[in-house]
């Protein structure tokens, strides 16, 4: 079972190791060595995860996307806190208060 965690913006966010990530035509996919599953990041997910390569706060990714994309500012939170308590519920990602 998937453990659920609560993102906040206050939150700090790091990739984990132990994954395999390629390029592939624009989207990054993901194998995780751990648990031997694929993933399709995304082009967006692709982004935030080369952002994540060292500790960041949430806050600061969120704004960084709002900066590069055209989105809301709650709507890009609300979709970067989901894609990162995704990627927590899998292991790919370590949160810290």
């Amino acid at each position: 079972m998937i453990n659920q965690q609560v993102i906040e913006l206050d939150n700090v966010v790091v990739q984990t190791e132990g994954n395999i990530v390629s390029d592939m035509g624009g989207e990054k996919v993901m194998l995780s060595i751990s648990n031997g599953k694929y993933y399709n990041l995304g082009e967006i997910g692709g982004e935030i995860w080369e952002r994540i390569k060292e500790p960041v706060s949430v806050h600061s990714l969120v704004d960084s996307l709002i900066d590069q994309y055209e989105v809301e500012k709650n709507e890009c939170r609300n979709h970067v806190t989901a894609f990162l308590c995704s990627l927590a519920g899998e292991g790919l990602v370590q949160v810290k208060s």
